[in-house]
Protein backbone atom coordinates (compact mmCIF):
# COMPACT_ATOMS: atom_id res chain seq x y z
CA UNK A 1 0.00 0.00 0.00
CA UNK A 2 1.38 3.41 -0.95
CA UNK A 3 1.63 6.37 1.44
CA UNK A 4 0.90 8.75 -1.44
CA UNK A 5 -2.69 9.93 -1.42
CA UNK A 6 -4.32 10.14 -4.84
CA UNK A 7 -4.97 13.58 -6.30
CA UNK A 8 -8.51 14.67 -5.53
CA UNK A 9 -10.77 15.86 -8.29
CA UNK A 10 -12.79 17.70 -5.62
CA UNK A 11 -11.12 20.90 -4.37
CA UNK A 12 -11.60 20.13 -0.65
CA UNK A 13 -8.99 22.62 0.50
CA UNK A 14 -10.62 25.49 -1.39
CA UNK A 15 -14.07 24.54 -0.08
CA UNK A 16 -12.85 24.44 3.53
CA UNK A 17 -10.93 27.72 3.16
CA UNK A 18 -14.04 29.41 1.76
CA UNK A 19 -16.19 28.06 4.60
CA UNK A 20 -13.76 29.23 7.27
CA UNK A 21 -13.49 32.68 5.71
CA UNK A 22 -17.31 32.78 5.90
CA UNK A 23 -16.89 32.45 9.69
CA UNK A 24 -14.93 35.72 9.66
CA UNK A 25 -17.67 37.35 7.60
CA UNK A 26 -20.37 36.15 9.95
CA UNK A 27 -18.52 37.35 13.05
CA UNK A 28 -17.88 40.78 11.53
CA UNK A 29 -21.49 40.90 10.30
CA UNK A 30 -22.71 40.27 13.87
CA UNK A 31 -20.53 43.14 15.09
CA UNK A 32 -21.89 45.43 12.37
CA UNK A 33 -25.48 44.44 13.24
CA UNK A 34 -24.71 45.27 16.89
CA UNK A 35 -23.78 48.85 15.98
CA UNK A 36 -20.06 47.99 15.72
CA UNK A 37 -19.94 47.40 19.47
CA UNK A 38 -17.68 44.54 20.47
CA UNK A 39 -19.15 42.48 23.31
CA UNK A 40 -17.13 42.05 26.49
CA UNK A 41 -13.38 41.87 25.98
CA UNK A 42 -13.62 40.57 22.39
CA UNK A 43 -11.27 42.17 19.88
CA UNK A 44 -9.83 40.97 16.60
CA UNK A 45 -6.47 40.76 14.89
CA UNK A 46 -7.00 40.41 11.14
CA UNK A 47 -3.99 39.67 8.93
CA UNK A 48 -4.31 40.06 5.17
CA UNK A 49 -2.25 40.20 1.98
CA UNK A 50 -1.90 43.87 1.06
CA UNK A 51 -1.25 43.10 -2.61
CA UNK A 52 -4.24 40.80 -3.05
CA UNK A 53 -6.84 41.68 -5.68
CA UNK A 54 -9.54 43.95 -4.27
CA UNK A 55 -7.50 45.22 -1.31
CA UNK A 56 -7.62 49.00 -1.12
CA UNK A 57 -5.47 50.68 1.53
CA UNK A 58 -3.67 54.03 1.61
CA UNK A 59 -0.44 54.16 -0.39
CA UNK A 60 1.61 54.86 2.75
CA UNK A 61 0.41 51.59 4.29
CA UNK A 62 0.98 49.53 1.15
CA UNK A 63 4.53 50.93 0.95
CA UNK A 64 5.18 50.10 4.60
CA UNK A 65 3.55 46.66 4.32
CA UNK A 66 4.14 45.48 0.73
CA UNK A 67 3.14 41.87 1.48
CA UNK A 68 1.01 41.48 4.57
CA UNK A 69 -0.29 43.51 7.49
CA UNK A 70 -2.33 43.00 10.63
CA UNK A 71 -5.05 45.35 11.82
CA UNK A 72 -6.70 45.43 15.23
CA UNK A 73 -10.44 45.96 15.65
CA UNK A 74 -10.90 46.89 19.26
CA UNK A 75 -11.80 50.37 20.47
CA UNK A 76 -10.97 52.80 17.68
CA UNK A 77 -12.63 51.72 14.45
CA UNK A 78 -15.62 53.06 12.56
CA UNK A 79 -17.82 52.56 9.51
CA UNK A 80 -17.55 48.76 9.57
CA UNK A 81 -19.42 47.55 6.51
CA UNK A 82 -19.52 43.81 5.86
CA UNK A 83 -20.44 42.53 2.40
CA UNK A 84 -20.51 39.06 0.87
CA UNK A 85 -17.04 39.46 -0.66
CA UNK A 86 -15.29 41.38 2.14
CA UNK A 87 -15.45 44.32 4.50
CA UNK A 88 -14.50 47.97 4.80
CA UNK A 89 -13.48 49.66 8.01
CA UNK A 90 -12.11 52.97 9.18
CA UNK A 91 -8.97 52.88 11.34
CA UNK A 92 -6.40 55.36 12.55
CA UNK A 93 -2.68 54.93 11.83
CA UNK A 94 -0.41 57.38 13.65
CA UNK A 95 -3.52 59.47 14.31
CA UNK A 96 -4.32 59.66 10.59
CA UNK A 97 -7.73 58.20 9.66
CA UNK A 98 -7.83 55.67 6.84
CA UNK A 99 -10.46 53.57 5.09
CA UNK A 100 -9.46 49.97 4.31
CA UNK A 101 -11.21 47.61 1.92
CA UNK A 102 -10.35 43.96 2.54
CA UNK A 103 -11.81 41.02 0.58
CA UNK A 104 -12.23 37.85 2.64
CA UNK A 105 -10.05 36.05 0.10
CA UNK A 106 -7.08 38.26 1.15
CA UNK A 107 -7.28 37.28 4.83
CA UNK A 108 -4.57 34.94 6.09
CA UNK A 109 -5.38 34.99 9.83
CA UNK A 110 -8.21 35.96 12.18
CA UNK A 111 -7.65 35.93 15.95
CA UNK A 112 -9.84 36.84 18.92
CA UNK A 113 -7.34 36.72 21.81
CA UNK A 114 -10.08 37.40 24.39
CA UNK A 115 -11.33 33.83 23.96
CA UNK A 116 -8.16 32.24 22.55
CA UNK A 117 -9.75 31.63 19.14
CA UNK A 118 -7.95 31.80 15.82
CA UNK A 119 -8.20 30.81 12.19
CA UNK A 120 -5.27 30.67 9.81
CA UNK A 121 -5.69 30.44 6.05
CA UNK A 122 -3.61 29.59 3.04
CA UNK A 123 -3.06 32.66 0.91
CA UNK A 124 -5.55 32.79 -1.94
CA UNK A 125 -3.24 34.94 -4.01
CA UNK A 126 -1.30 32.69 -6.34
CA UNK A 127 2.25 32.11 -5.15
CA UNK A 128 2.73 35.39 -3.29
CA UNK A 129 5.94 34.78 -1.35
CA UNK A 130 6.01 36.62 1.97
CA UNK A 131 8.45 39.48 2.29
CA UNK A 132 9.97 40.86 5.48
CA UNK A 133 7.94 43.75 6.89
CA UNK A 134 7.05 45.57 10.10
CA UNK A 135 3.94 44.42 11.94
CA UNK A 136 1.04 46.84 11.58
CA UNK A 137 0.08 48.77 14.66
CA UNK A 138 -2.97 50.87 14.11
CA UNK A 139 -3.74 53.33 16.91
CA UNK A 140 -4.94 51.65 20.09
CA UNK A 141 -7.50 52.84 22.60
CA UNK A 142 -6.89 55.91 24.69
CA UNK A 143 -4.68 54.99 27.61
CA UNK A 144 -3.64 51.63 26.22
CA UNK A 145 -0.88 52.93 23.98
CA UNK A 146 0.04 51.18 20.77
CA UNK A 147 -1.41 47.79 20.02
CA UNK A 148 1.02 44.91 20.25
CA UNK A 149 2.19 43.11 17.16
CA UNK A 150 -0.15 40.42 15.94
CA UNK A 151 0.03 37.14 17.82
CA UNK A 152 1.38 34.06 16.13
CA UNK A 153 -1.44 31.83 15.00
CA UNK A 154 -0.21 28.29 15.24
CA UNK A 155 -1.32 24.88 16.34
CA UNK A 156 -1.48 24.97 20.10
CA UNK A 157 -0.72 22.22 22.56
CA UNK A 158 -2.48 24.07 25.40
CA UNK A 159 -5.97 23.28 24.12
CA UNK A 160 -6.68 26.71 22.63
CA UNK A 161 -9.14 27.01 19.78
CA UNK A 162 -6.79 27.61 16.87
CA UNK A 163 -7.67 26.14 13.51
CA UNK A 164 -4.99 25.78 10.85
CA UNK A 165 -5.95 24.34 7.50
CA UNK A 166 -3.18 23.01 5.29
CA UNK A 167 -3.86 20.18 2.89
CA UNK A 168 -0.25 20.01 1.71
CA UNK A 169 -0.70 20.18 -2.04
CA UNK A 170 1.56 18.08 -4.21
CA UNK A 171 3.92 20.14 -6.31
Amino acid sequence: MSDDAPDSLIPYDEIVQEALRAVVGRVLGEIQANGSELPGAHHFYITFKTGAPGVDIPKSLSERFPDEMTIVLQNKFWDLDVREEGFTVGLSFNQIPAKLIVPFSAITAFVDPAVDFGLQFQASVADMAPEEHDDAQNDGSAGSGEQSAHPAVTDSEDGSNVVTVDFGRKK
